[in-house]
C-alpha cells in the first residue's frame, strides 16, 4: 500500500531518531541497516526510499543528536539561571551521563568515529559543536574576542576528554575521579577568568 507523504515523513523522522541513539551506542559502523530499520519497525527495503545512503543517514542522525544534547544544555541552563555554567557542568560530567551511552554526549560517543567520514558527517558535528562553544562562551564572560573562544574551546575539551576516559576505564573510582577532576578544573579556570575582568575597586 502506497504511504501518504505526510507518513513517509514521519517514517523518515523515526529512522533519524533512532538512528541517533543506535549510533551513540553502537557507533556507526557497528550496526547494519537491517537492525537499524528494525529498531523504527520498518525493513531495510524501505530505506532507500529514504536516504540516498548510509552516509546520508549518518549526517542526519549525527545533526539530530547535537541538536538533542544543544538542548539538555539549554534545559539545564535554564534551570540554573543563577549559574548555567556550574549546570551543564553537573549535567555532562555527571555518573548518569557517563553511564548513559544511547542518549548522551554525541561527540564522545561518536567523535573518532565521525573523522573517518565524509564532509557531511564531520559538517554535522562541526554544526553541532560550534552551537555548544556559544553556549560556553556566552557563560564564561569576562574575557574578550580570542580569549573567549580560547576559553571555551578548552572547557568542552576538557569535559569531553573526561567522560570518554571515564568510559573508557573499568575502576569505578577511577571514573568518578576524572569527571570530578575535570568539574573542578573547568569551574577554577572560568571562575579565575571572570575575577580577572572585575573592574578593580
Amino acid at each position: 500500500m502506497r504511504v501518504s507523504r505526510t507518513q513517509a515523513e514521519e517514517n523518515r523522522q523515526a529512522v533519524i531518531n533512532v538512528a541517533s541513539r543506535l549510533f551513540r551506542e553502537h557507533g556507526f559502523d557497528g550496526i547494519g541497516l537491517k537492525d537499524l530499520m528494525a529498531g523504527a519497525g520498518m525493513t531495510q527495503g524501505a530505506f532507500y526510499k529514504q536516504f540516498e545512503s548510509k552516509e546520508d543517514l549518518v549526517a542526519q542522525a549525527s545533526r539530530r543528536a547535537l541538536q538533542e544534547a544543544f538542548g539538555r544544555w539549554s534545559a539545564a541552563a535554564v534551570s540554573r539561571p543563577d549559574d548555567p555554567l556550574a549546570a551543564v557542568v553537573d549535567l555532562y560530567l555527571s555518573e548518569a551521563h557517563c553511564a548513559e551511552r544511547s542518549e548522551g554526549c554525541p561527540v564522545v560517543a561518536l567523535g573518532s568515529d565521525a573523522a573517518r567520514h565524509g564532509a557531511d558527517v564531520r559538517g554535522s558535528f562541526e554544526a553541532g559543536i560550534k552551537e555548544y562553544l556559544a553556549l560556553l562562551g556566552g557563560w564564561i564572560g569576562g574575557a574578550d574576542g580570542g580569549e573567549v573562544e580560547s576559553k571555551a574551546m578548552a572547557v568542552l575539551s576538557t569535559m569531553a576528554g573526561a567522560v570518554l576516559l571515564a568510559r573508557a576505564v573499568n575502576d569505578e573510582q577511577m571514573s568518578k575521579q576524572f569527571l570530578q577532576a575535570a568539574a573542578d578544573s573547568v569551574m577554577t579556570q572560568t571562575a579565575a577568568t571572570a575575577a580577572r575582568a572585575k573592574p578593580r575597586q
